[in-house]
């Protein structure tokens, strides 16, 4: 755990993640404007006034580190060795339609590596966070450790587009595969909030495509699998942030070789 001006990174982690809480939490169903961002994409008035506590809360206590935001955009030097990834409200469209399905994602990279993360969910109190090596659930009522499990046979699959990979996989496809519909139980939150609760085994697995690298959206779950102990590839079972992109983040080996074995028989299909 990196220390630095007294404060260790994971816990500026938890305590950004948590002042951004505070405002969607604050904000919550109430008469936002909505700013329009392209392709049916938008961000609210919560998204932006989180955002903006987030990164107060980075600045003051790293005033040198590099920021991206994912409505303000990257700050600092494009090659800093420390760079703070941010997602101040991930599950827009479910908050603007007062579903309490969202999370708040921090994140930090060092030398391309994250190296501390945290999501919180304003509506629950509870902040899912790693130092890179430990797992662990922060509540109201004191901390546990994080324990992956597959039992629920629940699968969080992302279906918004972009499809990058398609024709050779599309994420809609993998629930109509025969051994999807017989060994699990879709799940659709549309938050990465999700990626976390797999760290927490209230999820099997989580699946979507996309391009991942340095995602202001996926960082912090993906941090959060790993030091939970899931296993955690793209999609065609490379190292994530590699290839072709993508990502399948399982509670455990077999539930990533069934999703892995679906996606592959989908690609071979689709070419």
């Amino acid at each position: 755990m990196t220390l630095t001006n007294g404060e260790s990174d994971a816990r500026l982690a938890v305590t950004a993640a948590r002042a951004g809480a505070a405002v969607v939490r604050d904000l919550y169903g109430g008469r936002l404007a909505r700013h329009e961002k392209g392709a049916g994409d938008f961000a609210t008035e919560a998204d932006l006034a989180a955002e903006r506590a987030i990164l107060d809360v980075l600045h003051t206590a790293r005033p040198d580190d590099a920021v991206t935001g994912e409505e303000s955009g990257p700050r600092g030097a494009a090659g800093a060795r420390r760079r703070w990834l941010v997602d101040p409200l991930c599950g827009t469209l479910n908050y603007a339609v007062r579903t309490r399905l969202v999370g708040v994602n921090v994140a930090l990279r060092v030398d391309g590596e994250t190296t501390a993360a945290a999501t919180a969910d304003p509506f629950t109190g509870e902040v899912f966070w790693t130092d890179g090596t430990r797992a662990r659930l922060s509540t109201g009522d004191g901390e546990e450790t994080l324990t992956p499990s597959a039992a629920s046979a629940l699968v969080d699959v992302n279906l918004d587009p972009p499809f990058p990979n398609a024709p050779a996989f599309r994420a809609p496809s993998l629930l109509a595969d025969p051994d999807f519909i017989e060994w699990f139980r879709p799940r659709v939150v549309s938050s990465t909030l999700a990626v976390a609760w797999v760290a927490a085994g209230r999820r099997a697995a989580y699946v979507t495509d996309g391009h991942l690298a340095d995602s202001v959206h996926f960082a912090a779950g993906i941090a959060l699998c790993r030091a939970a102990g899931c296993t955690v590839t793209g999609l065609y079972g490379e190292p994530v942030h590699t290839g072709r992109g993508g990502l399948i983040a399982a509670a455990d080996p077999g539930t990533h070789a069934a999703l892995l074995a679906m996606v592959r028989r989908q690609a071979q299909k689709g070419t």
